[in-house]
């Protein structure tokens, strides 16, 4: 693997560990500063609403001048974010820090151009993207699993360490991560408005079925990740360590779905079509059984809410990709950016507000949104999208 190769997954892997240690650990922490549960899935929110406004705009910025600059940038910006977090002496700076990081959320979705970039054809990309896709399971194994063990030091402690880590990677980026977007489109028009780019998205008849379905992925998803130690504590009574050990496992699920069974399972002997139905009523049985408050229920459904998002967000991101003009790969990544962080801004908001007027509604009210998904995609043709084939990963 080259250098710049492992800058980027760096920053990737950085990028999902302070996720991973966000859903254990963020809530135990401002529940210390007396916030309800509608306050803090609000603090998810407020960070979607910035990545929102930011990952179209830093997505075309990369397009015009490059993913270097912004490469660096959002990941000091990440890092400035993460260490308010950590320090923050009332609800206000918890806010302020959350807002800094979602202003800096364009790093991933940058770094997946980046890595896009280096691809020297469909294959390699779609492999690189698979990649990525490893490394976003091995984040969310790591991530649940530090904040967990870190939270015993102190309930700021893992705050300041994945700040650490990104002041490391923004100077790892600065000295050894050249340009990797060789096709600069200087005179390319930026739209400052986010709605613009989600806009002409959707106006993508053949991405049209792939937008919806990656929206309704996304609230799902992170709906039920906001109330998740919430829900732990008042079910089961495990705090944040506990909380880290059972995400470690989703981790574990979703780096073997996308490193390996995605590739020689899953891919091989499904359609594409048949895989988005699957996923889905695999997140709907998941949630239906997260909803009954019995600890196996619990752990089998996590197992069957983990394997329909790895699978689902690799197959998704990768058509998109390759449907996109070279020198717009940049916008096309911050439209996904976007349409899921539109999806994370209300999401976490019904997520806490349900949760508040009973424990078990988010996750049922997950399995239904599944269900009315499926139904849907299977009462409606899919439009003609290029097939991901087990050869092309």
């Amino acid at each position: 693997m080259t250098k710049e190769k492992l800058i980027i997954v760096f920053t990737v892997l950085i990028d999902v560990i302070g996720l991973g240690i966000i859903i254990p650990v963020m809530p135990t922490y401002v529940h210390s500063f007396g916030a309800s549960p509608s306050v803090i899935t609000l603090l998810f929110s407020v960070f979607a609403l910035f990545s929102f406004l930011s990952a179209p705009l830093l997505g075309a910025l990369s397009d015009k001048i490059g993913r270097r600059p912004i490469l660096l940038v959002s990941i000091l910006s990440s890092s400035i974010g993460w260490f308010i977090f950590a320090w923050a002496p009332s609800l206000l700076f918890l806010f302020i820090g959350r807002i800094v990081d979602g202003l800096a959320a364009g790093n991933f979705s940058t770094a997946q151009s980046a890595i896009s970039d280096l691809a020297k054809d469909q294959k390699e990309r779609t492999a690189n993207l698979g990649l990525t896709g490893a490394i976003f399971g091995i984040g969310f194994l790591l991530g649940p699993l530090l904040g967990g063990i870190l939270s015993k030091v102190s309930p700021a402690f893992p705050f300041w360490f994945v700040g650490c880590l990104a002041l490391a990677n923004v100077i790892l980026a600065y000295f050894f991560l050249p340009e990797t977007n060789t096709n600069l489109h200087p005179e390319k028009e930026i739209h400052w408005n986010p709605l613009k780019p989600i806009m002409e998205g959707f106006k993508e008849i053949k991405l049209r079925k792939l937008y919806v379905t990656w929206f309704m992925f996304n609230a799902i998803a992170v709906g039920t990740n906001s109330i998740f130690a919430l829900y732990l504590l008042k079910a089961f009574n495990y705090g944040a360590y506990e909380s880290g050990l059972f995400f470690t496992g989703v981790g574990i699920v979703i780096a073997f779905n996308q490193g390996f069974a995605l590739k020689k399972f899953w891919l091989k002997y499904f359609t594409e079509k048949k895989l988005i139905i699957i996923m889905l009523a695999s997140f709907a049985i998941g949630f239906a059984c997260m909803a009954y408050p019995t600890l196996w229920f619990f752990i089998i459904g996590l197992v069957f809410a983990a394997f329909g998002q790895s699978v689902l967000r690799v197959a998704i991101t990768s058509e998109v990709l390759g449907e996109s003009d070279e020198r717009s790969r940049g916008q096309a990544t911050g439209v996904l950016s976007a349409i899921q962080n539109s999806a994370s801004i209300v999401a976490p908001l019904i997520a806490g507000y349900l949760f508040e007027f009973k424990d078990t509604l988010p996750y049922m009210a997950a399995g239904i949104i599944s269900i009315a998904t499926i139904i849907y995609i299977s009462n409606r043709k899919f439009a003609k999208i290029s097939p991901v084939t087990p050869d092309s990963i």
